[in-house]
This record gives structure tokens, sequence and C-alpha cells, in this order.
């Protein structure tokens, strides 16, 4: 299992980057999200192979999360890898996990691709899975530990789950007094 290409870019388009691995090009499959991130001659890509009778397929993005985000959208019936790629390049890992959390049956439809059934179906695959993606931020050991140190301080304080996600999620900075100050604003207006 490929689970990182690093190397030089050959070629890019959209849809697609080429990179010389030590002589042996890959063409591995990314996102629009991915492709404004890349730079002009090196390439550090996270990657996900798929196999399958008649391909072996790479995806490539630059943001962890991102990763994650397309192996969980590829696990649902009905998403295979183009429609979970066409859900990357429209949205960042923190956009969708608001949608998620919204429940944004329109916002799932703007994806090309995706119809009113195949928007619900995700919607219920992926509840809770927003919180996953918030938790994993930008990857900072900090940043974590401030969004569930957070999320404790506003559970004592009596506030429901769904809510405080929903709240965090709105919420700037890396520190937890800051995600607790901010939420709480949040959280008394509704």
């Amino acid at each position: 299992m490929i689970v990182g290409v690093k190397g030089k870019i050959a070629y890019k388009e959209p849809a697609f980057v080429h990179v010389d691995v030590q002589g042996i090009v890959y063409e591995v499959f990314i996102s629009l999200q991915t492709f404004s991130a890349l730079g002009k001659d090196e390439v550090s890509l996270f990657t996900s192979q798929i196999i399958r009778e008649d391909a072996s397929l790479l995806f490539g993005f630059m943001d962890m999360n991102e990763k994650k985000m397309f192996a969980r959208l590829i696990k649902i019936n009905g998403v295979g890898p183009k429609v979970a790629m066409a859900i990357c390049s429209t949205y960042t890992p923190s956009q969708f996990a608001t949608v998620i959390n919204n429940k944004d049956l329109n916002g799932v439809k703007k994806v090309p691709g995706i119809g009113p059934k195949g928007a619900g179906r995700i919607l219920v695959e992926l509840a809770g899975f927003d919180t996953e993606l918030i938790e994993s931020g930008d990857g900072s050991p900090n940043a974590t530990l401030a969004f569930a140190q957070a999320r404790e301080a506003l559970e004592a304080l009596g506030f429901k789950k769904d809510k405080i996600s929903k709240a965090l999620t709105a919420c700037e900075g890396d520190d937890t007094a800051a995600l607790v100050k901010g939420a709480l604003k949040l959280l008394q207006t509704v």
C-alpha cells in the first residue's frame, strides 16, 4: 500500500499530478484544494491507493484531514472515488464538517454528481464525523487538546453536545480559554 509520495512535479493539471520519484513517475489524482496548494517543483502528498481489477489508482492530498475525509466518504455505499474527490474539491474538511453538522442537504447537493437521495445518504452515514474532522483540526496536538478541554468545560456547564460542536466549529482560537469564551458567546445567543 502506497501511503505517501514525495518527489518532483513532472506535470500537473487540476485533476491530477505526475510525481517523479527517483525516476519512477506516478500519476496521482488530486482535488482542487490540493491543486491550489501545490508548489512548482517539489511535492509531498499523503496518498490513498485503490486497487481494482483493471487499475491501481493513487489519490493524493496535501492535508491529512482531507485524506481522512476521502477515506470515510468512499466507505459509503454509492460514493466512489470520483464523487469523493468532487466533495474534496468543493469543500475543505472544516467546511464539510460544518455542512455535516448543520445537516445541510442543499450544501451536499451542490457537489457535482450528487442528487437528493445521495445527499441524504451521505448526511446519515456521516452523522458524528464532523466532530472527528474538527477534533483533528490542523493536526497539531495543542489544537486537539484545546478543543477537547473546551468541549469538556462546556459540557460541565450543562450545554448539549450537538450545540457545543456547532459553536466550537464557528470559533477561532488555539487555546482553551479563547475557544470557551467564543463558544459561550454563541451559545448564549441560541
